[in-house]
C-alpha cells in the first residue's frame, strides 16, 4: 500500500516553534526529552513530521494550528470494516451478517492484537468491531492507541465483551470507544450502529 502524501510534511524545530507560539528553545526541549518524535539530519538539525507533530498537540489538549488540520483523517477507508475477536464462530457470524445488510463494506478479520494492529496500520479502515477481552491483550489500551495515533485516522470503534464487569463500559468508553455492546451480541443492533456511524460520515461528506 503507497504511503499518504502528507507523510512528506516536515518541519524544523523552529517551525514548530512559531506553529505552536513558543520559543525555539521550547520546541528543542520537547524533542530532547522525548516529548515530541523527532528524526536528525546529517547536518544535525531536528526535523518533525506533521502526523507526529499533530498527535504531541492533541494528546496534551494544546491549540492545533489549521496548517496540520488536514493530518487529522490521512487516508481513513469509510468502505471498510473491521471486525477483531478472537472467537472465530462469532467474528464469521458477525461478517455474515454485515455481508446481508445494505452497507457494501469491505469486510477484514482479526482473530488477535497483532493481527488487528497489521490491518489498521495497511488498510485503515474506517470502522472497527474490537472485542476487548482478546487473550494476553489489553483492548483498552489497543482502543487508545488507534483513536489517539493520528496515521490511523480515529475510525469509529464499536466495543464488545463478554466481561461482566460493570466498570468494562466505563474503562472503553473514556478509551475512546464509540459505542460499547455486550455479548451474547444483538447482530442486528450491532449493524445498526455501525449503519448509524456511516451514515454520519456521508452526511459530513455530502456522499
Amino acid at each position: 500500500m503507497a504511503k499518504s502524501s502528507k507523510r512528506v510534511r516536515i518541519f524544523s524545530a523552529l517551525e514548530v516553534a512559531n506553529l505552536c507560539g513558543v520559543v525555539n528553545q521550547t520546541a528543542i526541549n520537547w524533542i530532547r526529552n522525548g516529548y515530541l518524535k523527532a528524526f536528525t539530519t546529517p547536518g544535525g538539525q531536528y526535523r518533525v513530521y506533521a502526523e507526529d507533530l499533530f498527535a504531541f498537540l492533541e494528546n496534551r489538549g494544546m491549540r492545533v494550528p489549521a496548517e496540520l488540520a488536514d493530518t487529522e483523517n490521512p487516508d481513513v477507508d469509510w468502505a471498510c470494516l473491521l471486525i477483531v475477536d478472537d472467537d472465530r464462530a462469532l467474528n464469521d457470524l458477525a461478517k455474515r451478517y454485515f455481508e446481508k445488510s445494505d452497507l457494501s463494506f469491505t469486510i477484514y478479520q482479526a482473530y488477535d492484537g497483532f493481527e488487528a494492529g497489521a490491518v489498521v496500520a495497511e488498510k485503515r479502515p474506517g470502522f472497527i468491531v474490537l472485542d476487548i477481552d482478546l487473550p494476553g491483550i489489553d483492548g483498552n489500551k489497543i482502543c487508545r492507541k488507534i483513536k489517539t495515533d493520528p496515521h490511523f485516522g480515529k475510525p469509529f470503534i464499536v466495543a464488545i465483551t463478554g466481561l461482566e464487569e460493570v466498570s468494562a463500559k466505563e474503562r472503553i468508553l473514556a478509551s475512546g470507544a464509540d459505542a460499547f455492546m455486550p455479548k451474547p451480541l444483538d447482530f442486528q443492533a450491532l449493524v445498526a450502529q455501525v449503519a448509524d456511524f456511516a451514515g454520519k460520515v456521508r452526511n459530513v461528506d455530502g456522499k
